[in-house]
């Protein structure tokens, strides 16, 4: 099952299982994340979900090699199963290794990060002649200082842990191998607080920018829409599968 579920008392934990493709997401692995959503925010006796990879990578982001050009979608979780999921439980990311792209636009839809050591964040998108689709535009600047997101929408390149603990995305750092149990210990804390409160707390927190996400997307779309119509984007593409460097035109 290229999704993995586990109870631990109050907590559910969503394991992303298809490492031979780096937890590229397909629409298999949309549809088991959802399910598993689906079960945390259903289920009464569950009150925290932690969301992780494997041990050496969180996810590369999107399939590629879909024959769909638009992100694995589900009805009820949007992109992914999760991007535009109306939620109302805590979430915990639980990041080891990469995540990127897609992968880093899940980590920003959660509501805490725990980061290994191994942990990168990044948007490399642009070295593709692609934007960041699913969130990436307007979360990222909700959740770092502006020219932080600006930096990493502009070169594609990526944020460490310890940068991202700094500057206030990150909550806890673990060692390598330990951001399960990091983000079990967090959850915890969570789940000592009164679990009506806690989830009244997160929808207002949500509710105060939920317009903003709407121009979000408005602003989205209209990024997606240039970058469809240029040559850039055929030949980002083309470089990627092919291996080798873009020659960008700029057109």
């Amino acid at each position: 099952m290229p999704v993995q579920t586990e109870t631990r008392e109050r907590v559910l934990i969503i394991r992303i299982q298809r490492e031979e493709k780096r937890n590229a997401i397909d629409d298999e692995l949309a549809d088991g994340i959802s399910a598993a959503l689906d079960l945390l925010e259903d289920d009464p006796e569950l009150w925290v979900g932690v969301l992780t990879g494997t041990t050496t990578v969180f996810s590369a982001g999107s399939d590629l090699a879909r024959q769909k050009p638009s992100s694995a979608a589900t009805e009820r979780g949007g992109e992914y199963g999760l991007i535009r999921r109306d939620r109302v439980k805590p979430l915990i990311a639980a990041v080891e290794g990469p995540a990127l792209g897609g992968g880093f636009e899940i980590v920003l839809a959660c509501d805490l990060v725990v980061a290994a050591r191994t942990a990168s964040f990044g948007l490399p998108e642009v070295k593709r002649g692609l934007v960041p689709t699913c969130g990436g535009l307007f979360r990222t600047p909700r959740a770092l200082p502006l020219n932080v997101a600006r930096e990493m929408a502009l070169t594609g390149d990526r944020l460490d842990p310890e940068r991202a603990y700094a500057l206030g995305f990150v909550n806890v750092i673990a060692e390598p191998g330990h951001a399960v149990d990091a983000a079990l210990a967090l959850a915890a804390r969570v789940c000592a607080a009164g679990p009506v409160a806690a989830r009244a707390s997160l929808r207002a927190l949500e509710q105060t920018v939920a317009e903003r996400d709407e121009l979000g997307w408005q602003a989205t779309a209209g990024a997606t829409d240039t970058i469809r119509a240029s040559d850039d984007i055929r030949e980002g593409m083309a470089a990627f599968f092919e291996k080798r460097e873009p020659r960008w035109t700029g057109r």
